[in-house]
């Protein structure tokens, strides 16, 4: 598939860290949203929203895009320039999880869970579109290959286990295709592998 401007960013990001106590939200709960809707992400108190975009270096929250108050930054009318990573920041450069967020300006997205799931649980992944159509019907794709065909538009996967993880897409027969996004699985809580790191922008520029 082709590939877009967010897997560039992704190229970017080189060295990992250890993911502090911070905790990341973000609402809706989709690492892709459509352009001209609204995001908000949370932070724990004392930590700020900052951002890596192909437009910009490393920014904050409340600069030169979103509203910041004291534990959200609420981005409104969203644009393709917005497309990029976002974390949660201490004063001491602690870094929480990341989130890939797409702004696409077509007609179809695909809703998956911004931060990685927990290997066993229930995720659906809905195919959602601009203008409800009178067919819901939408291909699945995951890494490019068709995995399914769905009536309502949704596909749920019951218990998720660490094969699941991958590059995920749906195609709309009228409208289109959505970009891709990638779902990643974390072992259950209390095994051996870290159940999430966060990488550190190189720095460089396009």
């Amino acid at each position: 598939m082709e590939l877009t401007p967010l897997y560039w960013i992704l190229l970017m990001f080189s060295s990992g860290l250890t993911a502090g106590d911070a905790s990341l939200h973000i609402s809706p709960d989709s690492s892709q949203v459509f352009e001209y809707d609204s995001l908000t992400v949370s932070c724990d108190v004392g930590w700020v929203v900052k951002r890596f975009t192909l437009k910009e270096e490393t920014t904050e929250c409340g600069n030169t895009w979103g509203k910041r108050n004291i534990l959200d930054c609420i981005i409104s009318s969203l644009r393709t320039r917005d497309i990029g990573q976002y974390w949660c920041e201490s004063g001491s450069g602690e870094r929480s999880s990341t989130v890939n967020i797409t702004v696409h300006d077509g007609c179809v997205i695909l809703e998956s869970p911004a931060l990685p799931v927990t290997e066993g649980h229930s995720v659906s992944l809905n195919c959602r579109y601009k203008k409800t159509p009178s067919n819901l019907t939408a291909d699945f794709y995951k890494d490019g290959s068709l995995i399914r065909n769905e009536s309502t538009g949704v596909m749920t996967i019951p218990a998720v286990s660490q094969s699941d993880e991958g590059l995920y897409s749906c195609r709309h027969p009228e409208l289109g295709e959505s970009p891709e996004s990638r779902m990643t699985v974390t072992e259950s809580p209390g095994s051996d592998t870290l159940y999430s790191t966060v990488q550190r922008p190189s720095g460089q520029r396009m």
